[in-house]
């Protein structure tokens, strides 16, 4: 299976957040599957390349042209796909993977992530989508998402749509495990 990972380009994070990625990257790995991803070489974008380079897994990397630039993309991919921009990036990150896992980050992720839940809600896509919650980091877009339900915003049942895991080995299954 190919998995897509969203998540943060920085360098500034706490390393819990890089090693946990990592840890989920080599899982990937081990397990056989290949890592889709935005193709950067820092942040949580680059741990999980690290730790699917680690088992030799396959990665697919796909980034605007405008980030060809040095020390902004991982080298090691095993293959590379140049966008003329981020609506173009976005649409095949969903289309050359089966399934999307969203690792800590900011706003581009957060945006990448609404994407791919709105798509799952309007029934346009079927896709298993982890939000890899590393130190409680996403613990309060849980409460908000539960809030907009309690406040009738969206049905609860959309709540359903995604998952908060911690554990690679508990990510990894649930997409493995998963039924259309």
């Amino acid at each position: 299976m190919n998995i897509c990972v969203y998540g943060a380009s920085s360098a500034l994070l706490k390393n819990i957040y890089y090693e946990k990625t990592e840890e989920l990257g080599r899982a990937m790995g081990k397990r056989g599957h290949g890592l889709v991803f935005g193709g950067g070489a820092t942040g949580m974008m680059g741990a999980a390349a690290r730790g699917v380079a680690a088992e030799n897994g396959y990665i697919l990397g796909i980034a605007p042209r405008f980030f060809d630039q040095p020390g902004v993309l991982y080298e090691k991919c095993t293959e590379f796909i140049f966008t003329e921009n981020m609506r173009e990036r976005k649409k095949l990150l969903e289309e050359k993977s089966d399934a999307t896992i969203v690792a800590p980050g900011g706003i581009g992720t957060y945006e990448e992530f609404f994407e791919i839940f709105t798509l799952k809600s309007l029934k346009r896509i079927d896709r298993p989508i982890v939000l890899y919650n590393i130190d409680g980091y996403y613990d309060r877009m849980k409460a908000l998402l539960e809030y907009t339900a309690e406040e009738k915003f969206m049905d609860f049942s959309v709540l359903d749509l995604v998952v908060f895991m911690d554990e690679p080995a508990a990510v990894l299954d649930y997409l493995e495990n998963y039924k259309k």
